[in-house]
């Protein structure tokens, strides 16, 4: 700011601080230094008597990042004074919605005043679409350009992978090479990296790591960054810690995402190591930081090391804790059957529990049999959100864990008087580089019945070294028998049988689950892992279980 106190000084002392021109180049100044003299901008735009196209442009341009709902108002008042905007406007002011997620109707704006050709104003619009979850428009945008820039595909492969279409953020990747007109840069490549990672792909994650060195781009902070989340998201932490060491920078979201890969491959020690090894460093921890902490010690269950953690955001940091933190701590203390203390903890938070934070009480209940408690809790949650559907499971599961059947019945009829329908299990696996999906209880695979068969015979093994179905969670009063066949048909055991069925080499078996992974699916993954001599790499909705010779990463803690 130093540069523009002495730029305004000087003109104030020449005499020019009101000359149309001077002002401009102040403003432009004042542009380029933002967000911190968006404050100063503005009230240098209030000197000008009658701005011009320039001056809104470079106000506008100012706000749209930092300040977008007044960057847009600041367009109104342009349209109101009758100044007429130019095609540099528009991509300031699309830029502006895009991080809002509105302004649609623009689109139609600038086919009437014929922007609608410049490549920046579509780029513009590609984003925007993109953002507000449109990518059928944002495609249509992208494909009657007659002309693309590196931005244009930049643009559109970052709209596939942040809305989670990552195979086709890939297939447009590899469109873009065989056109040949534009050279991928980093920006480019952190989209592909982020698409890879919400595809869990470990060997497209190896073959992008390979295509960064073979093209001898940079290999930036931001790089690393999200390689190292990548490969923690793609179920190798080894490889993870690999791109880390060799990063020769690293900032706070490098270590926090090391120690989050850490935590949910249940390397919960290491991760908190690595928290202490990022502050003996010089880091400050933010708040995105204590959480991947907390996350750690909760599954790993460090009780004392988690308070620790928790008491030193205020007391070390002078920050205030999130909901997220309070959620950890609630997770922490109920896995590790300090209902009481859980109890008490939510009682004493300064702020009110949401949903979540109540939701993470039901499931320790629920672990744990508390049937009353896990009742009165389930009360607290329909004060605030009646209608999820995990929440009448975790309940009806806690009835059926004992055998009232009565009560569990209670619950799922009142699932169906809500119009509450359980989410069914859904498990994903990449044999030879095509999805397979499989659903629980659903036989629309065309190999089912061979899957079927051969998961029987599996079941039939296991129990033969000790493997006992697990039907306490089995959802109906029926008979052994029907709930073991129920079990059977989990996603992840027809994902599993699958890939046995598949490769006849010694692979890894990678799984990707919506749902957290039962009792009963955990108990047959570490047998299958031990009979079957193979490593299973189980994906659920919170965390990474590694199966190996008849046990997991877990320690059968999570």
């Amino acid at each position: 700011m130093n540069h523009i106190y002495k730029l305004h000084a000087r003109l104030l002392k020449t005499g020019h601080h009101n000359h149309p021109l001077a002002l401009r180049r102040l403003l432009l100044s004042c542009a380029a230094s933002a967000p911190a003299s968006l404050s100063y901008a503005r009230s240098i735009f209030d000197l000008i008597a009658f701005p011009d196209t320039f001056a809104f442009n470079t106000i506008i341009r100012a706000h749209a990042d930092s300040s977008p709902s007044f960057s847009l108002s600041l367009f109104s008042k342009m349209s109101m004074a009758g100044v007429s905007p130019d095609h540099f406007t528009f991509p300031f002011v699309l830029k502006a919605c895009a991080r809002l997620q509105t302004g649609l109707d623009l689109h139609s704006l600038l086919v009437k005043l014929g922007f609608d050709s410049d490549v920046y104003v579509q780029n513009g619009l590609i984003h925007v679409y993109g953002c507000c979850g449109f990518l059928d428009f944002a495609l249509k945008v992208f494909e009657e350009m007659p002309e693309r820039d590196l931005v244009s595909w930049s643009s559109m492969i970052a709209c596939f992978a942040n809305n989670g279409f990552g195979y086709e953020a890939l297939a447009l990747f590899q469109r873009m090479q065989l056109v040949g007109t534009v050279k991928p840069d980093e920006v480019i490549v952190l989209s592909v990296v982020s698409a890879i990672s919400i595809l869990g792909d470990l060997e497209l994650g190896k073959w992008i790591r390979g295509f960064i060195s073979r093209n001898g781009l940079e290999f930036t902070v931001s790089l690393g960054t999200a390689l190292v989340d990548m490969f923690s998201r793609c179920g190798c932490i080894e490889e993870s810690m690999r791109v880390f060491d060799e990063m020769g920078e690293r900032n706070v979201l490098t270590w926090t995402a090391l120690i989050n890969g850490l935590a949910v491959h249940g390397r919960s020690a290491e991760a908190l190591r690595m928290f202490y090894e990022m502050r003996n460093h010089g880091f400050q921890p933010d708040h995105v930081t204590f959480t991947a902490v907390l996350v750690a010690c909760s599954h790993g269950g460090l009780v004392s090391e988690g308070w620790h953690v928790f008491e030193s955001i205020r007391n070390e940091y002078g920050m205030e804790p999130l909901p997220e933190h309070y959620g950890c701590m609630v997770d922490l203390l109920g896995r590790a059957g300090l209902l009481n203390e859980a109890c008490k903890f939510v009682d004493r938070m300064p702020i009110r529990p949401n949903s979540i934070i109540w939701r993470t009480l039901l499931g320790a209940c629920v672990n744990h049999n508390y049937i009353e408690l896990a009742e009165k809790v389930k009360e607290k949650i329909n004060e605030l959100d009646s209608y999820h559907d995990g929440d009448y499971v975790l309940l009806s599961n806690v009835y059926g864990g004992v055998g009232r059947w009565a009560e569990k019945a209670g619950v799922r009829n009142s699932m169906r008087e809500k119009r509450i329908s359980k989410k069914p299990g859904c498990s994903l696996i990449n044999v030879n580089h095509l999805i397979h999906e499989f659903v629980a209880g659903d036989n629309n695979h065309p190999q089912f019945e061979s899957i079927r068969e051969f998961l029987v015979s599996m079941i039939d093994s296991l129990k033969v070294v000790g493997y006992t179905p697990d039907i306490s969670n089995v959802l109906f009063d029926i008979e052994e028998e029907e709930k073991e066949s129920t079990l059977g048909y989990h996603s992840e055991k027809l994902a599993v049988a699958f890939a046995l069925l598949c490769f006849k080499d010694s692979r890894t078996i990678r799984v990707m689950k919506n749902l957290r992974i039962c009792h009963d699916c955990h108990c047959f993954m570490k047998h299958a892992s031990d009979v079957f001599e193979r490593e299973i790499i189980i994906r659920d909705r919170n965390r990474f279980h590694h199966f190996s010779k008849g046990s997991c990463s877990c320690r059968d803690y999570w």
